[in-house]
């Protein structure tokens, strides 16, 4: 097994990894910012290195940087986590050249999947079901064509996009020329590529994803699904899993599709398949190349740690588990902590936080990087703690859920778990009958309660 590894990421996932590896008896070499010195990652990391500022082009997104900080601490592998150059080909690439081990998808599937339109190619080559759309739109007149022939409403989508940047909601065809260049010129600022496609837009349909596992031997599993229809701005806020609404036909043919669409592209690592699901179909969105944010629901249905078989699969090691030996058990549900303002329009919440308590007793989990007087800064992801919890049933989990939000304490900064609270005694989130129109739909009512 590896003897060191390298983390190229911050917080939460930093010391999940961590963790992880503390667990396999291996070292962990963490890199950081100068702001994130006082980090609980740097403190439990066997060896962390100051890599530059606070700007993520100063450090957590600087390849070269990284890379020679695995080199010079004799690390043998680097581990990304999930943001900044975790689905980046063109670092996967770097460190292979470089004799380390990333761990993750290899580079050329991690471009091919990162450009939307060529996954749409691939999946439908590989006979999975994709949403009606077009490749790239060079022209207004062809956009015109394009959503008439599919018709309103449509979306507008960055080819390389992710987290809701350069997407666009388009109702009807006076709105399209305006929408379509901010998408191109949001995409342009966020990717670097202004190149947009259009799809019909899905009403009303739940995201559900698969979470899969492939090792270099051929070995292809699933782990079951989440429910990740709880979002604002394209942003998960509270995941779950199994994904109790779907029915047992559907259920069994997403699993078998996303099966034989990872071993039709050859992929080997953790991965993610997102579905966008009707009564009575489901429709490919994207593939995530990388661990995701609302892993530990599934962990916490299935017992494996997602983490260690991505390590074991980057040294050469068969699966340690398969379909056949896998056992689902009891529900989990997620809620993300973020440092935003509800109120505001979820604008992002900075300072410093006087006190913080995290919710404790039994089947509850929190992963976070943040304590008392951590200070909540302007530069990264306003995620700052993750909760989880475990039922043998749905209600079970979500009572338990309620509770572990009520001990909860975060003092001197807005966050959302209050909003988090509101949902899970929602009758439509209870009945489990929502979907990603949920916040549209209920946010202002909730938010008069706030």
């Amino acid at each position: 097994m590896f003897k060191r590894i390298l983390i190229a990421n911050r917080g939460e996932i930093a010391l999940r990894i961590i963790r992880t590896c503390r667990d396999m008896g291996i070292e962990s070499v963490l890199v950081y910012s100068d702001i994130d010195k006082d980090s609980l990652a740097v403190a439990l990391a066997d060896k962390a290195i100051c890599i530059g500022s606070a700007s993520p082009n100063e450090s957590y997104l600087d390849k070269k940087k990284i890379i020679t900080a695995a080199i010079l601490t004799n690390s043998e592998a680097i581990h990304p986590g999930y943001g900044f150059l975790a689905e980046n080909s063109e670092f996967a690439a770097m460190v292979q050249k470089n004799n380390l081990i990333f761990i993750g998808a290899d580079a050329k599937v991690i471009k091919s999947m990162g450009d939307k339109i060529l996954a749409r190619s691939i999946m439908e080559k590989a006979h999975v079901p994709v949403i009606p759309g077009s490749d790239e739109i060079r022209d207004i007149d062809s956009l015109k064509l394009y959503a008439r022939e599919i018709g309103y409403p449509v979306l507008l989508k960055a080819s390389q996009g992710g987290g809701g940047k350069g997407m666009r909601i388009v109702n009807e065809e006076s709105d399209l020329e305006r929408s379509f260049l901010d998408a191109k010129k949001e995409a342009k600022n966020a990717f670097g590529d202004d190149t947009i496609y259009i799809e019909k837009y899905i009403i009303n349909a739940k995201h559900i994803e698969v979470q899969i596992l492939a090792d270099k031997f051929g070995n292809v599993i699933h782990l079951g699904e989440r429910d990740c229809s709880i979002q604002k701005n394209n942003q998960k806020l509270i995941e779950e899993a199994p994904a109790s609404t779907l029915s047992l036909k559907m259920q069994k043919n997403m699993r078998q599709v996303a099966l034989e669409a990872t071993k039709s592209v050859g992929y080997v690592g953790a991965g993610t398949f997102e579905f966008l699901v009707t009564e009575d179909a489901f429709y490919f969105i994207e593939m995530n190349v990388r661990i995701q944010v609302e892993h530990p629901v599934t962990e916490m249905i299935t017992g494996v740690d997602i983490v260690k078989e991505q390590i074991r699969i980057a040294y050469g090691l068969n699966l340690s588990i398969n379909n056949d030996n896998l056992n689902f058990s009891g529900h989990a549900i997620e809620c993300r902590i973020n440092a935003q303002n509800v109120k505001q329009n979820f604008f992002p919440s900075v300072g410093k936080i006087n006190d913080c308590y995290f919710p404790q007793g039994p089947n509850v989990r929190v992963d976070s990087g943040i304590s008392r007087d951590s200070e909540i800064l302007p530069y990264y992801d306003s995620m700052i703690a993750k909760i989880i919890v475990h039922g043998a049933t749905r209600l079970e989990a979500i009572k338990r859920m309620r509770r572990a939000l009520v001990e909860l304490v975060i003092d001197g900064i807005e966050t959302t778990s209050d909003l988090d609270y509101l949902i899970l005694h929602h009758p439509v989130f209870v009945l489990g009958k929502y979907n990603t129109k949920f916040l549209d739909c209920y946010l202002d009512e909730m938010i008069e309660v706030l």
